[in-house]
């Protein structure tokens, strides 16, 4: 999953970058550049933190994963307000480039997620 969601992310931003550097020159990537390795970081981190949850105590799994979802948009939001008037790189290429990564790792772990078979019972417990 991570891998998937990772490449797919990297990919979007890649073209979010060319973009940004098309339109607005060096600070349009610096920006894209920027807000694709802030969203990589804080997805890949997410994910390894639920993978953990998930093997020790898979029973609190799925509000763990509500909570690092909500901590991160929040986190991301935090720095678009902050970063909004930076004139070192295009804030507006920013904006945009991380709302685009953001769908795409969001799309391909829905994606990754709906197409992954999970038990209902636990084998060892039928007798």
């Amino acid at each position: 999953m991570l891998r998937s969601a990772g490449l797919a992310t990297l990919l979007v931003g890649v073209i979010g970058t060319v973009i940004g550097t098309a339109v607005a020159g060096t600070q349009g990537l610096i920006a894209g550049a920027l807000g694709t390795v802030i969203v990589l970081v804080f997805f890949s981190v997410g994910q390894l933190v639920l993978g953990a949850v998930l093997k020790n105590n898979p029973q609190n799994a799925m509000m763990v994963a509500m909570a690092l979802y909500l901590v991160k948009i929040g986190v991301l939001l935090i720095l678009l307000l902050v970063l909004q008037d930076a004139t070192f790189f295009a804030p507006k290429v920013f904006a945009g480039v991380i709302v685009a990564c953001t769908l795409a790792w969001t799309f391909v772990e829905v994606w990754v997620f709906s197409r992954t078979k999970v038990l209902y019972v636990d084998p060892g417990s039928i007798k």
